[in-house]
């Protein structure tokens, strides 16, 4: 299967408002979190522990968690959606830096 061909829909559903997060997988994790970094106020996260997505949500503000599924087990990734999930943005100092990240 070609990864954007699901990672594209993921990410409009995101960029639109018609969902407040996505969640998207790939062997690696790399490419389809390239693919729905493309679109405009996506900042998609390759997660690889809970730790670190809970970070993406907490000081990126994250709202797209990519799964490298060739190295996670269900257990993990479980896991680490529930903590993207249930993670609040933290603002302050981060605000700053998350309103830079995009290309005007």
């Amino acid at each position: 299967m070609d990864y954007p061909d699901f990672g594209h829909p993921v990410a409009l559903d995101v960029e639109t408002g018609n969902a407040d997060f996505g969640i998207v997988i790939c062997g690696s994790g790399n490419g389809i979190n390239m693919t729905v970094n493309k679109h405009q106020g996506i900042r998609s996260a390759l997660c690889w522990t809970k730790e670190i997505a809970a970070l993406a949500r907490q000081h990126n503000d994250a709202n797209i968690i990519s799964i490298p599924a060739r190295f996670t087990s269900i257990q993990q990734a479980v896991e680490m959606v529930d903590t993207f999930l249930n993670t609040n943005f933290e603002g302050g100092r981060h605000a700053n830096r998350v309103n830079k990240i995009a290309c005007q």
